[in-house]
């Protein structure tokens, strides 16, 4: 009889893993309006022996469609996934609270135990959340281990709708004596703000089981920063943390920093674009100098921070002996201060983990402090900026049915903003900006190439033009939404054809090569583009063809009379 090894058993196991059955549609483009169009699909859902995870992903559900689907999932109660990613574009917001309704009932009705639901690139807005309510607060929901709501423009009135519906759940599945135990939370580029934050971290706060936490692109500030870092120290076994993208400032430093000793199993932090300053990052290096030995990934970049704080977090790497990335670049060390900080790590053998140090500058000063009343200051008067943009707003009166007739549709806010752009048509799009542009977009993405970049350009040039504008809130809108408009763009670029159909369009409407169609005429602000494009190369947003491009004509154009030499001379350095 040969030896009985229990450890090679152990290991053998360890290793085996069981690929989960399913259907899977997804990329197929397909245009769901009736049942019958929808038969495809139900024929592969009804040929599933085990049905354990359905991808619709980039497919676009009618109601009706929905509802079709819904009766074959009516007595699937084996499905775990449901990955339903990019799934109504051009519905109107009245469709699909429907659709995920009549989808999330058949789920109720069949028994399924979900472990993961993926909504993201939905731009349904708090009014969707109706529709997805309903399912969160359901026994299909208690076992839910991944709850993924990327880029869904939820708004403050659907953070604190899904916030609801969460809390829900969890009593709900507590009183069955199996409380909600989530591990995953998604829900970056939702515009959730301090409110929808703060009413999320008081969820974070109850669950206590989350290991990933993202919430990027949020404008959220201090205040829902320190609610959220109170709510961190509930859940001590957070291995992920991204928060990129807001502002964090030195205020929210000092309240992260102070739960950072708790939380010993962080793997992944990205603070990165949050205007830390070096005050910040000092507070963030004091909290990981010491200990958080299992740090793989650290993400500080385009922060402001000063040499004394780069030197001070670089230094905090001493004992991250699993420190595979550390990303300080678009920082103000400048050429000295770079080189403090190689030193600095390069003493503690940690060299090889420090990313490139692009778009570096020179300090504007000697003054290395940072003046947390004014950053204070300015927090509040972005949320009182933010609060009286909501109330232009439609979420509420949609949702409750009370929409008064002297408020403008979406639709004729849109055109406005379209036909004449001005930052007080921009402003006046309210938190639905994101939902209301992404969606016209995203209207023409399963037309002809031409048809959808025609469409396309313009509209990312209209709202990329604003960047350059002197009202702080315009710029920061006007970038989140370039960003967002130049994913969908490069996302759609799956064929070379295409990608050359894209790059062919942006030389047209920078006006750095003439256009075939003697119609056309660039009605923007060419400067705040060059501006708003060189913003999005930094985060690297462009196809390396399109960057080599742009350099190309950009060498070529000498006479630059629409856009000032020094800002495409920027743009072409970013390149």
């Amino acid at each position: 009889m040969s030896n009985f090894n229990i450890e090679d058993l152990t290991s053998a196991l360890a290793d085996t893993k069981v690929s989960q059955s399913g259907v899977s549609f997804q990329g197929r483009s397909l245009k769901l309006d009736t049942a019958e169009s929808a038969k495809e699909i139900i024929d592969a859902i009804n040929n599933c022996s085990k049905l354990e995870y359905l991808n619709l992903e980039g497919n676009t559900l009618g109601v009706e469609a929905a509802k079709a689907i819904a009766k074959a999932l009516e007595t699937r109660s084996e499905l775990k996934r449901a990955l339903w990613k990019d799934m109504f574009t051009g519905r109107m917001k009245s469709e699909i609270p429907l659709a995920l309704e009549h989808l999330g009932k058949a789920l109720v009705t069949a028994g399924a135990r979900l472990t993961e639901l993926d909504l993201s690139d939905n731009a349904f807005g708090p009014i969707g959340v109706e529709g997805l309510a309903s399912l969160l607060r359901s026994s299909s929901c208690y076992n839910l281990q991944e709850l993924r709501l990327n880029n869904n423009g939820l708004g403050i009135t659907g953070g604190k709708l899904l916030a609801k519906a969460l809390m829900d759940c969890y009593n709900n599945s507590k009183t069955s004596g199996s409380p909600l135990a989530l591990k995953v939370f998604i829900a970056g580029r939702n515009r959730l703000e301090n409110d929808g934050a703060t009413a999320l971290a008081e969820v974070f706060k109850t669950i206590g089981t989350l290991e990933e936490i993202a919430m990027p692109q949020n404008g959220i500030y201090h205040v829902g920063i320190t609610a959220l870092s109170d709510s961190f120290t509930h859940n001590k076994n957070l291995q992920i943390l991204n928060l990129n993208d807001n502002t964090i400032g030195p205020i929210g430093s000092t309240a992260i920093a102070k739960v950072l000793p708790q939380l010993q199993n962080l793997r992944q932090i990205n603070f990165g674009d949050c205007l830390l300053k070096t005050q910040g990052a000092i507070s963030i290096a004091n909290a990981l100098k010491n200990e958080h030995t299992k740090l793989e990934n650290l993400t500080l970049d385009s922060n402001e921070i000063r040499t004394k704080g780069g030197v001070a977090l670089a230094k905090a790497m001493h004992n991250k002996t699993n420190l595979k990335t550390f990303i300080v670049d678009a920082n103000q060390f400048g050429e000295e201060g770079c080189e403090e900080l190689r030193n600095a790590l390069k003493s503690s053998g940690r060299s090889s983990t420090l990313g490139t140090l692009d778009d570096d500058e020179e300090p504007d000063s000697e003054d290395d402090s940072d003046d947390e009343e004014n950053c204070k200051e300015e927090d509040e008067k972005s949320d009182d900026e933010e609060h009286n943009a909501s109330k232009i707003s439609l979420d509420t009166s949609i949702i409750n049915g009370n929409a008064k007739s002297e408020i403008q549709e979406p639709s004729q806010i849109l055109k406005e903003f379209l036909d004449k752009t001005s930052e007080d048509a921009f402003l006046k799009l309210g938190n639905d900006r994101n939902l209301l542009i992404v969606n016209e977009i995203k209207k023409h993405i399963n037309e002809p190439s031409d048809v959808f970049i025609d469409n396309a350009l313009p509209i990312l040039m209209k709202v990329a033009s604003l960047s350059n504008s002197k009202n702080a809130e315009v710029v920061k809108f006007s970038l989140e939404l370039t960003h967002s408009i130049l994913e969908i763009l490069f996302g759609w670029c799956t064929q070379p054809e295409k990608l050359l159909v894209l790059n062919n369009a942006i030389i047209v409407h920078l006006g750095l090569l003439k256009g075939e169609d003697k119609k056309f005429k660039i009605t923007w602000n060419l400067n705040g583009c060059a501006l708003a494009l060189e913003s999005a190369v930094k985060k690297n947003y462009f196809h390396p063809s399109t960057k080599e491009t742009l350099k190309m004509f950009m060498q070529r154009f000498d006479n630059v009379n629409t856009v000032e030499k020094s800002t495409i001379k920027k743009l072409e350095a970013a390149l």
